[in-house]
């Protein structure tokens, strides 16, 4: 069995890699599509800490109201994606989430930190009171065999980049847009 990172590193490129993952990390987002994005994080992490954390540090949602409030948006609307990897999310127990809080925590603690400084926000998101004890919370847990569900959550991460940029394409990051999606054949 091939390390967790190793098994997953394909997949983590790919969203990476993403066109809107790309303009959020060189500070191309206006306001409205940061908002926008940070609705569609809020619903995953809300989803995942109702089950629960392996530290207290590591929950987001009040961080992300806290950017939220900071931004003159209005009301946005879940994309598809969202509300589908949610839906999955919901389905799973506190063991089946951690591949999960795995793959959205760590990414925010490293990968964030650099795009902090890219955001039309103070990015609380990104801020963690105990950074350090909150991702050893996350690496004593951590097992190869997550790989498979890690990818999956990689799948939906990307299907969610998709609509994101399919909506700032288009011009539709409003509730009041009709956001076009399309099934990404994620499951």
């Amino acid at each position: 069995m091939l390390p967790l990172k190793e098994a997953t590193s394909e997949k983590h490129k790919i969203a990476e890699r993403m066109p809107f993952n790309v303009k959020m990390f060189r500070g191309q987002l206006s306001k409205e599509e940061y908002g926008l994005y940070l609705v569609q994080q809020r619903e995953l992490f809300r989803t995942i800490e109702a089950k629960g954390t392996p530290h207290s540090s590591l929950n987001r949602v009040s961080a992300i109201d806290k950017d939220l409030a900071e931004l003159p948006l209005s009301d946005h609307a879940l994309l598809p994606s969202t509300r589908h990897y949610a839906e999955y999310l919901n389905k799973l127990d506190y063991d089946g989430t951690l591949p999960h809080i795995y793959l959205h925590y760590l990414a925010i603690m490293f990968g964030g930190q650099i795009m902090k400084k890219s955001v039309p926000s103070t990015g609380h998101m990104y801020d963690f009171d105990n950074m350090q004890e909150a991702m050893l919370s996350i690496r004593a847990l951590q097992r190869d065999d997550w790989a498979e569900e890690v990818n999956k959550g990689f799948d939906f991460a990307i299907s969610i980049f998709q609509e994101l940029d399919e909506a700032i394409s288009n011009g539709q990051t409003s509730d009041s847009a009709d956001i076009k999606t399309q099934d990404h054949g994620v499951a």
